[in-house]
């Protein structure tokens, strides 16, 4: 599956944020269909105007006449964007990003977070607490959090299984997985890049 982090060239350029990407043309009208790469597809419905991009070149505007699911095929939609009427029109499309400005993001609720803006965090390991030493934590924050690694992946359970999503972390001994936990990653901050975790006792056996 295609990555959905923002696509930007540098801090100071409008960054961006790939809803779809389009795979064939649709019917005979001008239509095309897509993958999804939005957990929120439906507010789709309600633009006016979207952008597309081969990856090489700057997005550009295009008008959006419609968008609904296909409930022919799971995780695609179907996209008319004004002027296209035929399908010779709609292969003009084919293998584009359907992007939005990262503005128009959907505000997640506390506690959740978009994947692309976990991947790249830098982790840090709290160190372990003091056995003797009275502490409603099971860190102690006596000494500085050590640099464990950085954020690979998130990995999720199966569909229709229930379960807590791992952060793939590349550390210098190779992968390990951590459990995305209120109780083992006890800072998450996206804007700073910045996880802080506190591992429970052979988790990191575990994982070797």
């Amino acid at each position: 599956m295609r990555s959905s982090n923002g696509l930007t060239s540098s801090e100071q350029t409008q960054r961006w944020v790939a809803v779809a990407h389009i795979l064939r043309s649709r019917g005979n009208k001008g239509e095309v269909a897509a993958e999804l790469l939005t957990d929120f597809p439906e507010r789709l419905a309600k633009l006016s105007q979207v952008y597309l991009t081969d990856g090489k070149s700057e997005p550009r505007p295009v008008g959006l006449s419609s968008f609904w699911m296909d409930r022919n095929h799971r995780g695609q939609g179907i996209f008319h964007f004004e002027g296209s009427v035929s399908i010779t029109e709609a292969e003009r499309f084919l293998g584009l990003d359907v992007l939005l400005p990262i503005e128009q993001r959907v505000v997640l609720p506390a506690g959740r977070y978009f994947v692309s803006d976990l991947i790249g965090c830098s982790v840090f390991e709290l160190p372990a607490a003091d056995p003797r030493a009275p502490s409603s934590s099971p860190c102690s924050l006596a000494s500085a959090p050590a640099l464990l690694g950085k954020v690979s992946d998130v990995q999720f359970t199966g569909e229709g299984m229930a379960g807590t999503p791992l952060l793939a972390v590349d550390t210098r001994r190779g992968e390990i997985l951590i459990p995305l936990a209120q109780e083992i990653c006890t800072l998450i901050d996206t804007a700073e890049r910045r996880i802080e975790v506190c591992l429970p006792e052979g988790l990191r056996e575990l994982n070797l």
